[in-house]
């Protein structure tokens, strides 16, 4: 499925938003103004990560004013017609969580959390006040990563990425007691880090109803995954979804990946969708659609291959293939807008992809 014909021009691009982007961004310093007309509701939920540009505008004009309060990131998403949000919420206040839990049930929306995991035995305790913050809200799930960055990225060898995967091991364990206790599900994200057969084999060594996986559409075709035996593999195990569409497009070192507004990229969301519903009818999706250049996949280097030696070169052959087929320029170009172009920009992307999932996957 390829919908990347043409691409994004930073004129075009801005002067595509119109006048109802500058209302919503303007919105924020007062999310929930009772006239204000809410746009019809998506089952969608927006990932807080969505809006960083959107935060960080606001907060130039208004050092007072955090978009990723709970509260206001909540009335926010509500505001552009989206079904929830995922958000690291801290630890609240009584009358916070209180302010927090009504309004979601007020106006049907769901809420999900982002926590870290405990790193050691002594970050137990941060852990379990997180965790019991996010059942007070309502939480239907807490997000959470377990290796830190980016495997071809953030390691220097094999040996350090094994060390990496024992203390992932080992914090998720830590997480049991605490998930089972709260009896609210610990969603762990797929993120470049782990393939996906791994990431199942650890799920099963852990082997608790509360233990599972943040599925992420998008992130294993950067380890070189076909995106739907991925799904496949993460699907049973599933508690969370970032929905995402992907562009990508060929390189020296190997290919660009970039996030795109939904049916804009090559990724078949819709069978994607469907086979998620087949195994867990009653999981969130929520848009992770992160609003920034692409980012390289360079596995052609030496590097690349030494830190996943599993890989053939059949299976970057394939790959690049691949891309090559689904090879586009529209990827979003952000760093040459001003911070206020680049706001109105991911406020467009969030608005597309919320629509696209109405009309097209029934979200």
């Amino acid at each position: 499925m390829n919908h990347a014909e043409t691409p994004i021009r930073r004129r075009a691009a801005l002067h595509s938003l119109g006048g109802a982007t500058i209302g919503i961004v303007t919105a924020v310093t007062s999310l929930a103004q009772p006239h204000r007309r809410v746009p019809r509701r998506s089952s969608l939920g927006l990932v807080s990560y969505c809006c960083n540009l959107l935060r960080r505008q606001r907060k130039q004009l208004n050092a007072a004013t955090d978009l990723f309060q709970p509260l206001n990131f909540l009335q926010y998403c509500h505001t552009v017609g989206a079904g929830g949000m995922q958000i690291a919420l801290g630890q609240l206040s009584d009358s916070s969580l209180a302010q927090l839990k009504t309004y979601a049930e007020q106006n049907s929306l769901f809420v999900e959390a982002i926590a870290n995991p405990p790193r050691d035995q002594a970050d137990v305790a941060r852990f379990d006040r997180d965790i019991r913050t996010a059942r007070d809200a309502g939480a239907a799930a807490v997000r959470t990563v377990i290796m830190p960055g980016r495997r071809y990225e953030q390691f220097k060898s094999l040996e350090e990425v094994q060390t990496a995967e024992s203390h992932a091991r080992q914090m998720v364990e830590r997480a049991v007691p605490v998930m089972e206790k709260y009896r609210i599900p610990l969603a762990i994200e797929n993120h470049k880090d782990q393939p996906g057969y791994e990431r199942v084999a650890l799920l099963r060594h852990i082997s608790s109803e509360f233990i599972g996986a943040c599925v992420d559409t998008g992130n294993s075709l950067a380890l070189l995954e076909d995106p739907l035996e991925t799904i496949e593999q993460l699907a049973p195990w599933a508690k969370s979804v970032h929905l995402k569409d992907q562009a990508v497009s060929r390189t020296e070192e190997g290919f660009l990946l970039g996030d795109i507004p939904l049916g804009q990229g090559f990724l078949p969301l819709t069978r994607i969708v469907e086979l998620l519903r087949e195994q867990q009818p009653h999981v969130n999706f929520s848009l992770e659609l992160i609003t920034r250049e692409p980012l390289s996949v360079p596995c052609l280097t030496k590097r690349y291959r030494e830190l996943l030696p599993e890989i053939t070169d059949q299976t970057v052959q394939t790959m690049l293939d691949t891309v090559m087929k689904n090879q586009t320029q529209r990827h979003l170009q952000v760093s040459s807008l001003t911070a206020e172009q680049q706001a109105e920009l991911e406020v467009s992307n969030v608005q597309q992809s919320l629509k696209w999932a109405q009309e097209n996957l029934m979200l």
